[in-house]
C-alpha cells in the first residue's frame, strides 16, 4: 500500500470534540479493578461470567431499538440516553451489593453501551463523508480511538489513587459519574447535522423505517461475504471482551509476590501495581490505535492485515496461558499488554472494512448489528471461561480459548471473503 497523507482540514474542531468524547468516555475508574471488586464481594469467576453474559445479552436486545432510535430520531438523543443509563448504573453499583442488585446495574450499563456503540462511529463516518474525507476512515477512527486509550491511562492512575487512599473499590463507581456528566454536556454541543435524517414521522413512516432497518440488519448476515466478516470480527473481539479483565487477578498475584512495599496493605500494593500496569497498557494501546493506518499499510491489503493480526491474537492468548502454567505472572502481564495493543490495532481496521460494505444510510444500524454479534459471542463465552477458570484455572481457560480462536481464524478468514459483497453493490 502507498503512503497516505492527510489533509489539514481533517483535524478541525469537531475532530477534537470526537477525541474529547473518547477521552472522557474512558474515564471509567472501575475498569482496572472490576474483577477484584466482584471477587471482594464473594462473586466467583463463573458468576462474574454470568454478569458479563447478562450485560452482553442486554446489549444484544437493546441494540436493535437503539440503532433505530439513533437513525430515525437523532443520534445525539441516543447518546444522551446512553450517558443517563451509564450514570444510573454507576450509582447502583456504588449504593448496593450482591447479585440481585448487580444484575439490574449491568442491564443499565448495557443500555449505555447499546445506545452508544455504533451510533458515535456512525456520526464520525457521516461527518467524514460530508467533508469529503471518507477515504480516511481507518486513520481518523484510529486517532480518535487513541484518545480513548489515553483517557484510560489517566483513568488508571486516578483510580489507583482513589483505591489507595480510600481503601475501597466501591467508591470508584461514584467518581466515575463526574466525567460522564461532562460528556453528556459535550454531546449536546455537537452540530445538529450529525443527528442524521430526522423529523416528525407519521405512524406509517415509523413502521416503514423500522422495517427498513430490520431488513438491513438481516442482510448483514444473509449474504456469505458479510456474514463471514461479522463472525471473524465478533469472535476476535468477543474473546477479548470475555478474557481481558482476567489480567486483574494476575496483577494481584504478582503484586502480592513482590518483595517491596511490604509496609502497605495487600489492597494498597495491588492498587499501585494495577494503576501502573493499566497506565502503561493504555498508553501502549493508544499508540497502537493511532498507528493502525501505518500498520495496515505494511501488508499487501487490508484483508491480509486483518488475518495476520487475528493469528497474532491466537498466539498471544496461548502464550499468556503458557506463562501462567510456568508460574511467571510478570511475563503473562506483559503478554496481556500486547493483547490489548493488538485489539486496538485491529478494531479500527475491522470497523473501516465493515463500513465499506454498508449503505451510508444504514451505518448506525449496521454497526449496531456487528455489535450484536460481538455481544452474543461474549455472552456465550464469558460464563464458559469463568467456569473453566474456577475449575481448572485461568491458564487452562486461556489455552482452550486460543485453540477455539485458531479454528475460527481458519474457517472465517477475511482474505477468503469477496472484496465486494452483495451489500456493497447497494452502497450509497
Amino acid at each position: 500500500m502507498k503512503k497516505q497523507t492527510h489533509p489539514a482540514e481533517l483535524w478541525d474542531a469537531q475532530y477534537w470534540k470526537f477525541s474529547l468524547y473518547g477521552f472522557l468516555k474512558n474515564l471509567r475508574f472501575f475498569d482496572p479493578y472490576l474483577l477484584l471488586f466482584f471477587a471482594q464481594r464473594g462473586i466467583s469467576f463463573f458468576q462474574i461470567g454470568l454478569l458479563f453474559a447478562v450485560r452482553e445479552i442486554s446489549i444484544n436486545v437493546i441494540e436493535i431499538p437503539s440503532g433505530i432510535i439513533a437513525d430515525t430520531f437523532g443520534r445525539r438523543r441516543s447518546m444522551v440516553i446512553s450517558f443517563l443509563c451509564y450514570i444510573a448504573s454507576f450509582i447502583m453499583f456504588y449504593l448496593f451489593s450482591g447479585m440481585i442488585w448487580y444484575i439490574p446495574a449491568m442491564v443499565l450499563f448495557a443500555g449505555g453501551e447499546a445506545f452508544r456503540t455504533g451510533t458515535h462511529k456512525a456520526m464520525m463516518i457521516d461527518y467524514l463523508e460530508m467533508k469529503g474525507f471518507g477515504g480516511y476512515r481507518v486513520d481518523y477512527y484510529g486517532k480518535t480511538r487513541a484518545w480513548s486509550q489515553r483517557g484510560s491511562a489517566v483513568s488508571a492512575l486516578i483510580a489507583g489513587a482513589i483505591v489507595f487512599y480510600s481503601g475501597s473499590y466501591q467508591r470508584i463507581f461514584l467518581y466515575s459519574v463526574i466525567p460522564y456528566l461532562f460528556n453528556l454536556a459535550l454531546m449536546l454541543s455537537y452540530p445538529k447535522v450529525l443527528d442524521g435524517d430526522t423529523g416528525r414521522l407519521t405512524r406509517q413512516e415509523i413502521k416503514d423505517a423500522v422495517q427498513e432497518r430490520l431488513i438491513g440488519l438481516v442482510n448483514l448476515v444473509r449474504f456469505k461475504g458479510t456474514r463471514r466478516l461479522m463472525i471473524n470480527f465478533s469472535v476476535f473481539d468477543g474473546v477479548f471482551k470475555a478474557v481481558k479483565d482476567y489480567i486483574q487477578p494476575i496483577i494481584q498475584s504478582f503484586a502480592l509476590s513482590l518483595p517491596v512495599l511490604l509496609m502497605l496493605s495487600g489492597q494498597q500494593r495491588t492498587a499501585l501495581t494495577a494503576a501502573a500496569v493499566y497506565a502503561v497498557l493504555y498508553l501502549i494501546s493508544a499508540f497502537a490505535s493511532s498507528s493502525t493506518g501505518r500498520v495496515m499499510r505494511l501488508f499487501s491489503s487490508q484483508e491480509t492485515a486483518l488475518d495476520r493480526t487475528f493469528t497474532a491474537g491466537v498466539l498471544t492468548v496461548a502464550l499468556i496461558g503458557i506463562m501462567l502454567f510456568a508460574d511467571v505472572p510478570g511475563i503473562a502481564i506483559v503478554m496481556f499488554v500486547g493483547y490489548y495493543a493488538l485489539e486496538n490495532i485491529r478494531r479500527p481496521m475491522a470497523v473501516g472494512h465493515l463500513t465499506n460494505q454498508m449503505k451510508n444510510s444504514m451505518m448506525a444500524t449496521g454497526l449496531s448489528g456487528e455489535s450484536q454479534f460481538r455481544a452474543l459471542v461474549t455472552a456465550v463465552l464469558a460464563p464458559v471461561f469463568g467456569l473453566t477458570a474456577d475449575v481448572l484455572g485461568i491458564g487452562y481457560a486461556l489455552t482452550g480459548f486460543a485453540v477455539m480462536m485458531l479454528v475460527f481464524s481458519i474457517l472465517c478468514s477475511v482474505s477468503a471473503v469477496s472484496h465486494r459483497s452483495h451489500l456493497n453493490t447497494h452502497k450509497d
